[in-house]
């Protein structure tokens, strides 16, 4: 049997251009593992099966895209809200690929195991790999990035709020014709980044192009210095350099909804 954790991520920047051919969007954004996290336990089994979240498709599919003839049973523990922008399953689905391959008699090469990640969908190569990315094209693409990582932060899931898919909230993007200036603002974040040497120096990134909440605004007026949603949303971070600033922002912003206080991870 092979155990593993499935961290959680925030989109530290997002910045959406026009809808590829392939119909997703080009993209630039920073993704950020953190210590939250789901926790995967993967077995050999006479068939694929997958227990412990109803809901799951992508694990199946990933157990599928590394079977070898025989199948595997895979246990899924939930701590990460489900279509939250946080890509639990993303990072459930990559932390299923490497562990089933792990149980291979013949692992598959590591460009097979990403090739199949990225069939999988636009955040799950990510889960692969450590440390913090810039992922650009479709969000598969990753350069490692030395960015700080020595800060807390707080999640928002807010109540009642949630979105019917992630195609939804591109859709609504296009629509409101969101890629308009895509070229400079892809420039700002590489910019901006360039001069990243300090936690603070994060505040500098812009914010995410596809949606917005005035919970950024509560959660710096608590001290966070950036603040913004991640992914497609709804969750939002709140990034602050002192622990005891963060658990007192993170009793206020209490009553908004579920809250998590966490901290960067590096690892997978």
């Amino acid at each position: 049997m092979k155990r593993g954790p499935a961290a959680a991520k925030i989109n530290l920047a997002l910045v959406v251009g026009p809808r590829r051919a392939d119909g997703r969007h080009e993209l630039v954004t920073v993704y950020q593992r953190v210590a939250l996290c789901d926790r995967l336990a993967i077995q050999r089994a006479p068939e694929i099966r997958v227990e412990g979240f109803d809901g799951d498709t992508l694990v199946r599919r990933a157990l599928e895209a590394v079977a070898d003839g025989s199948g595997f049973h895979a246990e899924i523990t939930k701590r990460v809200p489900v279509a939250a922008g946080l890509g639990g399953g993303s990072s459930d689905a990559a932390t299923a690929l490497r562990l089933a391959n792990e149980l291979r008699a013949e692992p598959l090469p590591d460009a097979e195991l990403h090739a199949a990640a990225r069939e999988l969908g636009a955040d799950v190569p990510y889960f692969l790999v450590d440390g913090p990315q810039l992922g650009s094209g479709d969000g598969t693409e990753l350069a490692p990035l030395d960015l700080p990582q020595d800060y807390w932060v707080v999640l928002v899931l807010p109540s009642g709020a949630a979105k019917s898919s992630t195609g939804d909230v591109f859709a609504a993007f296009d629509a409101r014709a969101g890629e308009a200036g895509y070229d400079q603002r892809r420039a700002m974040l590489l910019g901006a980044l360039d001069g990243v040497r300090r936690p603070r120096d994060l505040a500098s990134l812009p914010s995410n192009d596809l949606v917005s909440s005035p919970l950024t605004a509560e959660l710096v007026e608590l001290g966070a210095f950036r603040a913004d949603v991640s992914g497609a949303g709804p969750t939002v971070y709140g990034l602050f350099l002192h622990e005891q600033r963060a658990r007192a922002a993170q009793q206020r912003m209490s009553p908004k909804g579920r809250t998590w206080l966490t901290t960067p991870a590096w690892y997978r």
